[in-house]
């Protein structure tokens, strides 16, 4: 059965599968014989520079009575778009930027809401505003050549909602969207996920949402065009408004011309006092840097490097930058907020304003999708500090619904970045629910016959299977991290099949087309690199073979494995490579997969650590994918300070060097620039899974997925004192502890939660001895197996672990 077939019957078995809850029962928001998707009625303009002129956000209008004592009531509502609802003028939940972004011809995720507090007896209005999204994007060529409206499925906005009352008297009613709903111009005049807003206040419509309002010269709503999707109640966290971030500093650096400091790069919108004369413009524009001047610097946030004339196409900008406008009403000291879009920035330029804006009137709201944020890393070190810092407000910026690679000038959930940061965000935050969503976007984003890029599809397929296989490789991750075996089990005829296009694709094996170690300092081949992911994923494919109870498939994915093993073991290490090749990458990856036979590691760890110390100022030039590897396989072979005195270090290239130079975010590349390349990208944010891993020690079994059983090896390099770390794993938090109170004296504490075990290694020195006592003050240390050789195990509890020198 051809791929293209069976991604249908996939995606009805991901919305239908018996063993999720998410998606066990129908939708009960859906098109009926009453419930429709409605529109304002407006065409979309039919020629590309039309794009770029007004239009203006619709506001959708619906009223009704109560007359009896209501007992519960709830909102299922989406949009092919964005929306924004409210009930008597005031906003239903906290999410913005709702839906998430997905192929909405193939799957459109809803929300539900309990609104019984908001509905009143007598007369209520339901309220809703709808904004362009990824769904009604501009045709600006990125690039000169990418036209998300060419590349992805778009239409005119519209939304769906079905408001259900229960009274308790036992009566029900519902409200649904149809053409018995009004509709009029809002003063949003254009909205963009990229370039940003223009609003009019002097087109605002004081409780428009409310009761009571006269409504007499609105619209009837149009009936819209369905986009196809099947509507999925939403299984995964929303996008918030998460934090609120107070300006640092504000400064004039030309007439006329007023900076906001926020003090940290991060990703949302913000809210302003505003004041003028009605009619007067004021402009804002956002960027990650400034000039030496003090003007703000955009350019390293422009969407699709569309940064001079004619490059975007027709009607484009000729540079692309974040902007928004706003025209003073009729009101003093208003506030706002943009909506439908999103800013990358940590300065902001105001023109327009005849006063100083004052900090206290402008606040940065840090929007992302909020996944919980309970675990934790912190040490001695101030500089690890701040790297951990950047690399969490890194990662934070880049999920908003998707995980991309950059929030401002592409904003694509490219696979490149998911298969080199997983791990590293798992570590961090809870990913089961959102990776799931990451999956299911992947199966409506795959080809047939060809590799694609990102998930969403956004027309790019060029990178090849170290793209796509984050697919594969986030299934696993789940697996691993969250014993998640029913999305393998709901997947795994897709994932055979999938394995098959790969084998078409690379009939010979070895992987000869596609991208490699992106933003390595040295030439990579994607022989190397691609064909290491393609083994990555005959080997998940054996686990998961294992876990159906497939053996003929254990069978088969194994020798695939070998094969593949074998063929990159001839090619790049039984023989010298020939051409120009970045060896910190080469023999870490070779390290990071296996490919090297034991008795011939130490030449491999010889070689690896003569490649690093030979890097720039001895430390990484590595890409995407290499940093991963150099960084867990130096760890493990090289010694506990081989890794912590590159990482603590100020010296280019590394995370010191950025914090050194003022970034409170990561880089896309190791040199610092100030015009291409984002100053917000996650991929080299792999840094804190060695914190996790190496530092703190904290590594999940393979043979024990879910941290049923995990391994506890915890590093003290010389020079750093203390680490606290605590990790949320299925069985509850995972704390990792240790400080160095003197030379030779360490002392560790150790939680493992319930229904788990842990099994430990320590770092000892010769002539230590090793006590132990539990929670209750109990010495356990005659009791431990193993215990003065630091390998030992230990059931459920907390832990004190003193390791002294032996009395002489």
């Amino acid at each position: 059965m051809k791929i293209s077939n069976l991604l249908f019957i996939i995606y009805v078995m991901s919305l239908c599968s018996c063993n999720d809850d998410h998606s066990n029962t129908p939708s009960p928001l859906g098109v009926d014989d009453k419930t429709f998707w409605i529109e304002d009625g407006i065409s979309l303009p039919e020629h590309d520079s039309l794009f770029y002129l007004e239009h203006p956000s619709p506001l959708f209008r619906k009223t009704f009575q109560i007359k009896q004592s209501i007992k519960s009531a709830s909102l299922s509502i989406t949009a092919a778009g964005y929306y924004k609802a409210s009930i008597n003028g005031q906003g239903i939940d906290k999410n913005v930027l709702d839906p998430a972004w997905t192929d909405f011809s193939k799957r459109i995720y809803y929300s539900e809401y309990d609104v019984t507090s908001v509905i009143q007896e007598g007369d209520n209005c339901l309220g809703v505003s709808l904004g362009n999204g990824f769904y009604n994007p501009l045709p600006m060529k990125k690039w000169g050549r990418r036209n998300m409206r060419e590349d992805m499925k778009v239409g005119k906005p519209v939304f769906i909602a079905k408001l259900r009352i229960h009274y308790k008297n036992g009566d029900s009613e519902i409200i649904v969207s149809d053409d018995s709903w009004k509709w009029t111009s809002g003063p949003i005049m254009k909205n963009d996920i990229y370039i940003g807003v223009a609003y009019n206040a002097n087109n605002e419509l004081a409780g428009w949402d409310q009761p009571g309002y006269d409504d007499t010269l609105w619209q009837a709503a149009t009936i819209g065009h369905p986009p196809g999707g099947k509507l999925v109640k939403t299984f995964f966290p929303p996008v918030e408004i998460v934090k609120e971030i107070t300006p640092v500093n504000t400064y004039s650096p030309d007439k006329g011309v007023w900076v906001v400091d926020m003090g940290v790069n991060f990703t949302g919108t913000y809210k302003i006092k505003l004041s003028g004369d009605q009619g007067d413009t004021i402009t804002f524009r956002f960027g990650e840097r400034i000039y030496e001047d003090g003007n703000v610097n955009p350019m390293t946030t422009v969407a699709g490097q569309i940064k001079r004339k004619g490059v975007g196409g027709p009607g484009a900008p000729d540079i692309a930058w974040q902007m928004d406008s706003y025209i003073v009403g009729d009101k003093t000291d208003q506030w706002f907020s943009p909506d439908f879009t999103y800013h990358t920035y940590r300065y902001m330029e105001i023109t327009g304003l005849k006063e100083k804006p004052e900090k206290d009137d402008i606040k940065g709201l840090f929007m992302h999708t909020n996944v919980t944020n309970d675990n934790h890393f912190t040490s001695s070190s101030g500089l690890l500090n701040l790297i951990q810092d950047a690399t969490e407000r890194t990662f934070l910026s880049n999920l908003v619904s998707v995980q991309s690679d950059c929030p401002a000038r592409e904003k694509f959930g490219y696979g490149g970045d998911l298969n080199a940061t997983s791990e590293a965000f798992i570590y961090n935050f809870e990913m089961q629910s959102f990776y799931r969503k990451t999956i299911y976007d992947w199966i409506d984003a795959m080809k047939d016959s060809s590799f694609v890029d990102t998930a969403p599809f956004a027309g790019i397929e060029y990178c090849g299977i170290s793209w796509e296989s984050a697919y594969l490789i986030t299934q696993y991750y789940l697996y691993l991290y969250y014993n998640d075996t029913d999305i393998i089990k709901e997947l795994y005829t897709l994932n055979t099949d999938w394995m098959e296009k790969v084998a078409m694709i690379h009939p010979e094996g070895i992987v000869d087309a596609g991208l490699s170690d992106h933003e390595s300092l040295e030439p990579v081949p994607v022989q190397l690199t691609g064909t290491c992911h393609y083994l990555q994923c005959a080997r998940i494919m054996k686990t998961f073979a294992g876990v159906m109870g497939k053996e003929d498939d254990v069978k088969k994915y194994e020798a695939l494995a070998d094969k593949l093993k074998n063929q990159i073991k001839a090619e790049f290490w039984d023989k010298p490579y020939k051409g120009k090749i970045n060896k910190q990458t080469l023999f870490s990856t070779l390290l990071y997969h296996y490919i090297i036979p034991i008795e011939e590691i130490p030449a491999a760890r010889d070689s690896l650590l003569m490649a690093v110390k030979n890097g720039p100022s001895g430390h990484f030039n590595t890409g995407i994918f290499g940093t991963k590897y150099v960084l867990e396989t130096l760890a493990e072979y090289g010694g506990p300070n081989a890794v912590y005195d590159i990482v603590n270090s100020t010296a280019y290239p590394g995370w010191g060097f950025m914090i050194d130079q003022g970034a409170t975010t990561i880089w896309e590349t190791w040199k610092e620039s100030d015009n291409t390349f984002s100053n917000n990208h996650p991929m080299f944010g792999t840094v804190t899974e060695w914190y996790y891993r190496w530092l703190a020690g904290i590594h999940p079994d393979p043979d024990h997925p879910g941290f049923k059983e995990f391994y506890l090896t915890p590093t003290t390099p010389e020079g750093l004192d203390s680490v606290n770390c605590t990790y949320h794993s299925p069985y509850g938090p995972i704390i990792s502890n240790w400080k160095k109170t003197s030379a030779e004296h360490y002392r560790y504490e150790i939680t493992v939660p319930d229904g788990s075990k842990a099994n430990i290694v320590l770092p000892l020195s010769k002539s230590v001895s090793v006590s132990i006592i539990n929670a209750e003050g109990k010495n356990l240390s005659d009791e431990i197996d193993g215990l003065q050789t630091g390998q030992f195990s230990l059931p459920a509890g907390e832990y004190l672990i003193s390791v002294a020198p032996t009395k002489e």
